[in-house]
């Protein structure tokens, strides 16, 4: 069958077939790779300081590929490319403006709130030009005139919190680079070498060099700037992926369990970047991807002896979502991100003794979590350190990064003073929290969700308390946050699989763990790959 996974790039002509639903079955049939666009250089311009070097390994030599007028030409060097930014004036400066309906800390809340101004009529996009946003669909909301209407409507729906984004362009960057001592500089540049393999170093120090297979495509984003994009088959990505994810000390079935994982995350997540024209990132907004550097024989062996493998849940791709640590529990979808949940994924106590049951403790008590955040020992992730942590922060600290936080967020609370009090307002079943409210000096606001982890700098996760600190003082000095887990905490535990394979289980028996009712499956022609 013919698989267009991106309609801008080559279309993939992939061929499966159906060879079992386990993980023991061997995959066979796949008679070639999907292709990925993966941006690995994001918004390259921001700085006129920026720089990126290309190389070809030893022996070899790149091609670099772009079009003068209406004819393609190609240069050939062995040498390496630097990519430089030059700040081009504009003869007449032009104004660039943007609906900005909504800022979101993660991709997952973002597509929820495109979902739901879909249902209200209006065409949206998710963009990425530093934290997560929507926007009114540039080529719908074209004029000022619409934009203005649209704002005015939704400002009088209730949606405050929606602006214009204006900014007057009197320069723009333009890259260029030296071949054989002639500048050429355009806005679409194709690189690619005999071997299929280029050095980036993106930066000055040596030591930042990365090594990706496949080509490479300099191309204009969303936001003025410059992406550079690889397009690499989905096996070679892995290979970049998985050592970095879970490490190549992890047993041999927690780096299959992760190989599976990675590969149903990235099957599933092509459309993030579609505002951009390409598919996935490179950084923990997806996957940390770092190319070729760090591969090993071992990551190597998990990848291939799972070839093919992604995890289904009704002969659909799961959404494959996955954590450092839990902190004990792991959560629901909805404990995080706004959303319909997921039945695979819900809380489960991270452990293989009955230390802990939900039904009967409900995590939502506060006593209760409390509770459960002082126990140390019997869960899979007991030995590892962030499955407990404590951290104190001074008021004036907690007061800045929340005026930082809701300044972004344009809300009008990002002009109080003082902060007179913190507290948890709601949690989840599995003890995340849902609202937590902070009292000012012009009065309370909340925050939800993940918005929790954005505001404050000392949690790494949703899995804590707060204990107020005078140290001495007769006012309140600040907090101390008391929690655990390193991460959203939904899915799979990296480090709690890492555990369970030392005890034997196979990485079937891990997945269906930590999702449970979902199927290993051989990706094939019969399976739904996005929702």
């Amino acid at each position: 069958m013919k698989i267009s996974f991106w309609p801008y790039s080559h279309t993939v002509l992939t061929t499966f077939c159906l060879l079992g639903l386990t993980a023991a079955s061997r995959p066979e049939g796949i008679t070639e790779d999907v292709e990925l666009r993966v941006g690995i250089v994001q918004r390259f311009g921001d700085s006129p300081k920026e720089q990126i070097q290309l190389e070809p390994t030893q022996g070899d030599r790149l091609r670099l590929t772009f079009k003068t007028g209406n004819q393609q030409q190609t240069l050939v060097t062995a040498k390496p490319v630097k990519l430089e930014v030059m700040m081009q004036p504009i003869a007449q400066p032009t104004v660039e403006e943007q609906v900005v309906l909504g800022t979101y800390r993660t991709y997952e809340t973002a597509e929820d709130s495109a979902k739901n101004w879909r249902a209200k009529g209006i065409e949206v996009e998710i963009v990425q030009p530093e934290r997560w946003q929507i926007w009114a669909k540039r080529d719908v909301y074209s004029t000022p005139l619409l934009r203005r209407l649209l704002l005015e409507s939704v400002q009088a729906a209730g949606k405050k919190k929606a602006i214009i984004d204006t900014k007057i362009q009197q320069q723009t960057p333009q890259v260029s680079w030296v071949v054989n001592d002639k500048r050429y500089s355009h806005n679409y540049l194709e690189i690619s070498s005999s071997k299929n393999l280029v050095k980036v170093n993106e930066g000055k120090k040596p030591n930042n060099t990365r090594l990706y297979a496949g080509r490479l495509q300099l191309q204009p984003n969303a936001y003025g700037t410059y992406t550079l994009v690889n397009q690499v088959p989905l096996e070679t990505y892995l290979r970049g992926v998985v050592p970095y994810e879970i490490g190549a000390q992890a047993p041999m079935a927690a780096m299959e369990a992760q190989a599976i994982i990675a590969r149903t995350y990235a099957l599933r997540n092509l459309h993030r970047f579609a505002a951009d024209k390409y598919q996935l990132c490179a950084d923990t907004h997806c996957q940390v991807y770092y190319g070729l550097k760090g591969v090993t024989a071992v990551t190597d062996r998990a990848i291939a002896s799972t070839k093919g493998m992604v995890l289904t849940y009704n002969n659909e791709l799961v959404d494959a979502l996955y954590s450092s640590t839990t902190g004990g529990v792991t959560a629901a979808f909805s404990d995080v991100w706004n959303g319909d949940d997921r039945p695979y994924l819900k809380p489960i106590v991270d452990s293989l003794s009955n230390i802990w049951n939900i039904a009967g403790q409900n995590l939502a008590d506060e006593n209760n979590f409390q509770r459960f955040i002082r126990l140390q020992k019997g869960f899979n992730e007991s030995k590892w350190d962030l499955f407990r942590w404590r951290r104190e922060t001074k008021l004036e600290d907690i007061a800045k990064g929340l005026q930082k936080f809701l300044k972004v967020k344009n809300s009008p609370y990002a002009k109080f003073k003082t902060i007179k009090d913190m507290r948890i307002v709601k949690r989840s079943t599995s003890g995340r929290i849902l609202k937590l409210a902070v009292d000012t000096d012009i009065g309370t606001f909340h925050l939800h969700k993940d918005e929790v982890r954005s505001a404050f700098i000392a949690p790494v996760s949703t899995l804590f308390y707060l204990q107020p600190l005078n140290k001495g003082q007769p006012k309140l000095w600040g907090y101390a946050f008391i929690g655990g887990g390193l991460g959203h905490g939904v899915g799979l535990s990296q480090t709690g699989a890492q555990n369970l394979a030392k005890l034997g289980w196979s990485n079937e028996r891990i997945l269906q763990f930590y999702y449970p009712g979902t199927q290993i499956q051989v990706l094939n022609n019969t399976i739904k790959l996005i929702n």
